[in-house]
């Protein structure tokens, strides 16, 4: 990746953080935490790894992208929108009545979703059903599915892991945010999922482990993803929730909160912020 690139990746990213905080704040609800969480990932997968055309999506020959967590649909359709699929300025309509971008992302009315979801545990499956798919029509295409750390404590989840790996998918990658908070509070008081790279590991996976907020790992990563074969692969990414606003950062409480009028202000002040400084390195 070359420094531009990488400058670009990081000023997109930075715009995906302000559409969360537009969308939710104009629902006056929805997950901010961990759509700002995987903000770097929806930006790096849309602006970067996947192919897809934002004027044909639903393009056959394309690559498949499932959003496990659904309710972290502020980000990915910040990125979907930014990414030409749809336009930036309907991101605050969020959640209206009236509108097509409802609180879960929904395959038959949103430009570029591809998989509708929002229960937890089950957007793996879709995802290991999908790269079964391609493997048997002879295509090409990667699937790629997002996962929160505290939804990998649903049984389903380990059923589609071992059906992944029983039939050689090596055109998946799972990615796990593990930003180690979810609704309730902390995922190890909760229910742990840890160690998750060794239990991924044993259920034969290709693990990789990065900082999820860091772009030379996160292409290094899939990178690494595209060029196993005969294994799926997991990228286990460790992120803050809430990244980027200060105020959310490490907080459980921002998992399903919108800000109000006063917060979106000094969110957004913080976001220009940084826009400015990655635009003026």
């Amino acid at each position: 990746m070359t420094a531009s690139e990488k400058k670009q990746l990081m000023a997109t990213a930075c715009k995906v953080r302000m559409g969360v905080i537009e969308s939710t704040h104009g629902a006056k609800a929805g997950h901010p935490g961990g759509s700002l969480s995987a903000a770097d990932v929806f930006t790096y997968l849309y602006f970067q790894e996947l192919n897809i055309d934002p004027k044909n999506p639903k393009w056959e020959e394309r690559d498949r992208f499932v959003l496990s967590k659904g309710h972290t649909a502020p980000g990915l359709y910040a990125a979907l929108a930014l990414r030409g699929f749809f336009p930036v300025d309907d991101l605050p309509t969020l959640r209206h009545i009236d509108s097509y971008l409802q609180g879960h992302p929904n395959m038959n009315s949103v430009p570029g979703v591809d998989m509708s979801t929002g229960s937890l545990g089950q957007g793996i499956s879709a995802a290991a059903g999908m790269a079964l798919a391609a493997k048997h029509a002879g295509k090409g295409c990667r699937v790629y599915a997002l996962l929160g750390d505290g939804e990998i404590q649903e049984g389903q989840v380990w059923e589609a892991f071992m059906l992944a790996r029983h039939y050689k998918l090596d055109n998946l990658c799972a990615v796990i945010d593990n930003n180690g908070l979810q609704i309730d509070g902390p995922v190890d008081q909760v229910m742990s999922p840890y160690p998750i790279p060794e239990k991924l590991k044993a259920f034969g996976w290709n693990v990789v482990e990065i900082d999820g907020h860091d772009f030379d790992q996160i292409a290094a990563a899939f990178a690494q993803a595209r060029e196993t074969k005969g294994v799926p692969t997991a990228i286990v990414m460790k992120t803050t929730k809430g990244k980027g606003v200060s105020f959310m950062e490490n907080q459980a409480g921002w998992h399903g909160k919108a800000p109000n009028d006063e917060e979106y202000e000094k969110a957004m002040a913080e976001l220009k912020a940084q826009l400015a400084e990655v635009e003026g390195m």
